[in-house]
């Protein structure tokens, strides 16, 4: 789905920033421009990067056990 319609980015493109190594909001605005225009899609944009952070540092946490 689209979150920023002024420059069309989408929850895939901000996931991506995230896997590509983002870790901020700041992060993936710079990468993306994502509500760097209107600002409205910035709530979204937000949420979406905290989720994705969270799930790329468990998925790193998950890389690092290994069975003793």
């Amino acid at each position: 789905m689209y979150v920023c319609i002024c420059k069309g980015v989408s929850d895939h493109r901000i996931r991506q920033a995230v896997e590509e190594g983002a870790r901020s909001w700041r992060e993936v605005q710079a990468e993306t421009g994502c509500g760097t225009q209107c600002g409205k899609c910035a709530c979204v944009g937000k949420s979406l990067t905290r989720e994705a952070v969270r799930e790329e540092l468990m998925a790193a946490a998950e890389d690092l056990a290994y069975a003793v």
